[in-house]
């Protein structure tokens, strides 16, 4: 199980931005480690909008440890994982980090705000004190054994400012944060100083849509942030290539004229191993004929 978080931990010292793009299925992770990514993140946002649910907080533990557990089969890269506030106090946050342990996660990430939470993007967030939060990071800390990293996400920026922000990411690492994650920041110059004030390993968000210009991960590398997420760009860009092919099918009762865009049955069978499987049946079939009953 500390596997995973070891190697995230030696890609954020590595000196390269790493950069994690949002996942919300196994076959999407494949998908993504086949192009060649070293971390995935497994968006809440994504997942609780592919269950047809509002980012509200409303998805469970089991849930999430469920989706997560399916991902780290078949995947053999770094997964971060997005636990909204915990699913509950301190006393939540403790199951919560066993559990995810226990799915092979490598990092997973808790905000400071209330529930139900909001989008980070979005106004109207509200906050809970820094002493709650101090008692998730010191929970989380202490369950997780170093097995399992722990990112702090605050959303300080949008309700008390940057510097606040600051002030609270410094409080969170002391109690324990291996990686903060300051949420919604609006200008490069606000990612500037934020680095420049806070000195453990930074996660960025680079969301579409929202309060944050976009950066490339180069910007971000030049800024000495340690991770990228990008953590609904293959859900947005998977949703609406779904939404035109159903459109198509409605229009013209036929999937002829887009065959172009969809994903080809050979493709598919490639990224889950499917010749893999026939192979190990083979082989079984091979091995059983020798303990076939015989005849008198």
């Amino acid at each position: 199980m500390a596997k995973q978080a070891a190697a995230l931990r030696r890609l954020v010292q590595g000196g390269r931005t790493v950069l994690a793009p949002g996942v919300f299925s196994p076959f999407v992770a494949q998908m993504a480690v086949s192009l060649g990514f070293k971390a995935v993140y497994f968006s809440g946002a994504g997942f609780s909008n592919l269950l047809g649910l509002p980012d509200l907080g409303v998805v469970t533990l089991s849930e999430v440890s469920g989706a997560v557990g399916g991902i780290t089969a078949v995947v053999d890269v770094p997964v971060i994982v997005d636990a909204d506030t915990g699913f509950g106090e301190a006393v939540n946050v403790a199951r919560t980090v066993q559990q995810l342990k226990a799915t092979g996660a490598a990092a997973l990430q808790i905000e400071d705000q209330v529930q139900p939470k909001k989008c980070g993007h979005l106004e109207g967030k509200e906050l809970v004190g820094t002493e709650e939060m101090l008692k998730k990071m010191v929970t989380a800390r202490e369950a997780s054994s170093g097995d399992i990293l722990v990112v702090a996400r605050t959303d300080a920026r949008a309700v008390e400012g940057l510097d606040r922000a600051v002030e609270r990411a410094r409080s969170y690492s002391r109690a324990g944060a291996d990686i903060i994650f300051p949420e919604a920041l609006e200008s490069r110059e606000e990612f500037v100083e934020f680095r420049s004030k806070v000195g453990i390993p930074l996660l960025a968000n680079m969301t579409e849509f929202g309060k944050t210009p976009y950066l490339s991960a180069g910007d971000f590398e030049e800024m000495g942030y340690n991770i990228v997420i990008f953590p609904v760009t293959a859900f947005r860009a998977a949703m609406l290539g779904a939404w035109r092919a159903l459109e198509g099918l409605k229009v013209k009762g036929t999937q002829r004229e887009f065959l172009g865009s969809l994903m080809t049955r050979k493709e598919v069978y490639r990224l889950i191993r499917y010749d893999e499987y026939e192979r190990m049946d083979r082989k079984a079939g091979t091995k059983a004929r020798k303990y076939r009953p015989r005849r008198a």
